[in-house]
């Protein structure tokens, strides 16, 4: 009896293994294979000093003053204009909120829906205490081995500079563009958009523009990041994450700190153990949506363990989650995250405070709302002392497109033709950008940039040493450049 029980096990053992292989071997790129783009040349080193120039402008944003650091964006504007004169001879712009701008290239189709090119004007401020640690002086917009440097080479001015070399490149060849193209430039991103992006977008559907695309930054051209990847692979953001602040107040009796009330009734006492129940208690994470789809384009791509694993998520995935969750950038996508980041309690050391604050940040799975992460927090700390309000500068997650829009393959196309080694897939981004605020005017967005990042390139996004190579700069050049002449021979759908 046990040894045919033995039998019998075994011989499951081994049909399993052979679905497995054999599903794996059936699953076959996703890549697309399309012809290599013609060389473009573009001059590196002019469009390198461009962006440099363009860094010395401390365009650094602030929420509670619109006019915080204007001459400095005047300034850009000027600079703008005396750098890309074609563009600014051939385009309409237009100054929208004070600071931000909107270009207007017409286009020879008016039954074509447009498309928008975006990127943002500002930048995040130094950290106090960091300058000394850059190799470059932050503000100076240096040219050293090989790379720009300074606050914005790679957030957000290079897309900026490439867009507009490779419009001015385009009219300088006598290009007309079939759709109309705008080209999108906020002053706040960094602290929301509501007076650039937002405004842009209102306007335009006040007009009645209804884009065929908008891209914006976000995911990279990441190199090395992924285990068991060995090219390069191009995200393409489909959707973006929603943003929910939490302010939490809740009151206790003031008194000396010789006579502390009962464990667990002090004010900081009580924040802790709510903070701690949200920290421990987080939204339930899955494999599924737009990561599912990302793992299952890029799994045929991969090697060993990893191919196996991701082509049959069917039976690896729960062993699959549980190692996705034990690094942060992998976790956030895959379930709505908690980050605690503000606490406040207590002013003297001998006195026990009357009042904890604390707010809690959370980033929106596509398929939660802003009213259902509400809800949990509230029914996780189960206390009807605390006070819970949902902050200001909000948004709901965003609509996710669909990587079989035209769009999208047309993206894919643009990449695969100027970067054949990498693999395209669709992506989550986890941040927030100022495409978030066009849904209304367009049904595909898209959060990419061929920025090339290796992981240790990554802690310098908003932190110290901001730099991109100079060869990288010419690639983003040729990107939007390929883009803007393969969407001139695509019919809108």
């Amino acid at each position: 009896m046990i040894k045919r029980i033995a039998l019998s096990l075994l011989a499951l053992l081994v049909l399993l293994v052979a679905a497995v292989v054999a599903n794996t071997l059936r699953q076959g790129s996703r890549q697309l294979d399309v012809p290599v783009a013609p060389p473009l040349a573009v001059d590196e080193r002019g469009v390198a000093e461009k962006l440099a120039g363009s860094l010395q402008f401390r365009t650094v944003s602030s929420f509670e003053d619109a006019q915080q650091n204007a001459l400095e964006f005047h300034k850009l504007h000027d600079y703008l204009q005396q750098r890309f004169p074609k563009v600014h001879a051939a385009l309409k712009r237009e100054m929208v909120g004070d600071l931000s701008l909107l270009y207007t290239w017409q286009g020879n189709d008016a039954q074509a829906l447009p498309i928008l090119l975006m990127a943002h004007q500002d930048v995040v401020p130094i950290a106090p205490g960091t300058e000394g640690s850059w190799q470059a002086e932050p503000f100076a917009g240096q040219l050293k081995d090989g790379f720009v440097w300074g606050r914005g080479a790679w957030d957000d001015k290079a897309n900026l500079i490439s867009q507009l070399e490779a419009v001015e490149m385009l009219l300088a060849s006598g290009f007309q563009p079939r759709q109309t193209v705008y080209l999108s430039f906020g002053a706040d991103e960094e602290v929301g958009g509501l007076r650039g992006a937002r405004q842009i977008a209102e306007l335009l559907r006040s007009r009645g523009v209804k884009l065929e695309f908008v891209i914006d930054e976000g995911l990279l051209i990441t190199e090395g990041i992924l285990p068991g990847l060995a090219k390069p692979a191009a995200l393409i953001g489909i959707a973006e994450k929603g943003y929910l602040s939490v302010a939490m107040k809740v009151p206790a009796t003031p008194g000396h700190s010789s006579m502390p009330p009962p464990r667990g009734e002090s004010a900081i006492g009580m924040m802790s153990a709510a903070l701690t129940r949200l920290d421990d208690r987080q939204m339930h994470a899955a494999v599924r949506g737009v990561a599912r789809e990302m793992f299952e384009t890029i799994a045929p791509e991969m090697t060993g363990i990893n191919r196996f694993a991701l082509t049959n998520l069917w039976l690896f995935g729960p062993y699959v989650q549980a190692q996705l969750e034990k690094g942060a950038s992998t976790s956030a996508i895959l379930r709505t995250t908690t980050a605690l980041t503000v606490f406040n309690a207590g002013n003297k050391d001998n006195v026990i405070p009357g009042l904890a604050e604390a707010t809690v940040n959370f980033r929106l799975m596509p398929g939660d709302t802003r009213a259902t992460v509400m809800q949990h927090a509230k029914d996780t700390i189960n206390d009807a002392r605390f006070e819970l309000v949902a902050m200001p500068f909000s948004s709901e997650p965003s609509p996710v497109t669909p990587s079989s829009a035209a769009s999208y393959q047309l993206i894919n196309r643009t990449v695969r033709s100027l970067f054949p080694d990498t693999i395209v897939a669709p992506g989550l981004m986890i941040g927030a950008t100022d495409s978030r605020h066009f849904s209304a005017v367009s049904d595909h967005i898209y959060r990419f940039s061929p920025v090339r990042a290796k992981a240790q390139d990554l802690p310098r996004f908003h932190g110290t040493n901001e730099r991109i190579a100079t060869s990288n700069l010419a690639e983003l050049v040729r990107f939007y450049h390929q883009l803007l002449r393969n969407a001139a021979t695509t019919p809108s759908p």
